[in-house]
């Protein structure tokens, strides 16, 4: 019985999740106007067991200002998007969202262009 509680657990989570990253999607492109979180990706979202808490990951194009800029933004618009989310989803309690900056796009980008260099280098080495 336990094993059972603990998949329903994780298939509300994995829902809950969906519904959070397809929501906010929207609402960002649809309903945000602060240009600061225009090009704005949410490439993940994760909800604890308890639902309480919802842990968005989001990306933008930019440098370091761009990042900090987008960081701040989102963050003073988390408040509308949880209001707004609490009137489009069925969830008991409508998570608190918190907003983390994803950077595996960027590290993916680094060692992809590492393994490019360290490729030229075997190959310009050889000839």
């Amino acid at each position: 019985m336990i094993r059972r509680r603990e998949t329903m657990g994780k298939k509300y989570q994995k829902r809950a999740a969906d519904l959070i990253q397809t929501h906010l999607t929207d609402l960002l492109q649809t309903q945000v106007n602060d240009p600061r979180l225009q090009m704005l990706t949410i490439t993940g979202v994760e909800v604890t067991l308890d639902a309480t808490r919802a842990h968005i990951y989001f990306t933008a194009l930019g440098d370091l200002e761009r990042q900090a800029e987008v960081q701040a933004a989102i963050q003073s618009a988390a408040g509308f998007l949880r209001r707004e989310l609490g009137r489009r989803l069925r969830l008991r309690n409508t998570p608190e969202l918190v907003f983390h900056w994803d950077s595996s796009i960027e590290r993916g980008e680094r060692i992809a262009g590492l393994i490019d260099r360290l490729r030229e280098e075997e190959f310009s080495g050889e000839g």
